[in-house]
């Protein structure tokens, strides 16, 4: 039975992704649940923008109500690729669910973590991932 809740059985739907491109920097916006599950419908995203040439990624996790191991590490392997390409993967907005995977995980000391979507990008000119 499907209670709505984090890890039940229908996952159908609980994890949607909207890319923005802007050059060779991507807005990446995940929404619901990423888990065991749903994690390839993120992983497919990320690859497709670095396939585009985005080096550059901010995913805004404002509206990612959970956030597993699986999840955690198709965000460390996005960094990992765009980093041996000279980019980095920066988050924004993270709820506090979400920040606490990173809290125990000590994962967030290997990514630029920042308080809004509009701190993590970058004025005009400007880069984010000196």
């Amino acid at each position: 039975m499907d209670r709505g809740i984090p890890g039940s059985t229908s996952h159908r739907g609980r994890l949607t992704v909207e890319v923005e491109h802007r050059g060779d920097r991507a807005v990446i916006t995940p929404k619901g649940e990423l888990d065991h599950h749903t994690a390839d419908v993120l992983r497919q995203s990320l690859d497709e923008c670095v396939a585009a040439g985005a080096i550059h990624l901010v995913v805004d996790c404002a509206a990612l109500d959970f956030l597993d191991s699986t999840g955690l590490n198709v965000l460390l392997g996005a960094r990992l690729t765009v980093e041996e390409k000279g980019g980095g993967v920066h988050l924004a907005a993270m709820t506090p669910v979400v920040a606490r995977v990173f809290e125990i995980t000590g994962a967030g000391a290997v990514f630029t973590v920042h308080d809004s979507l509009e701190e993590a990008i970058p004025a005009r000119g400007e880069t984010s991932d000196s």
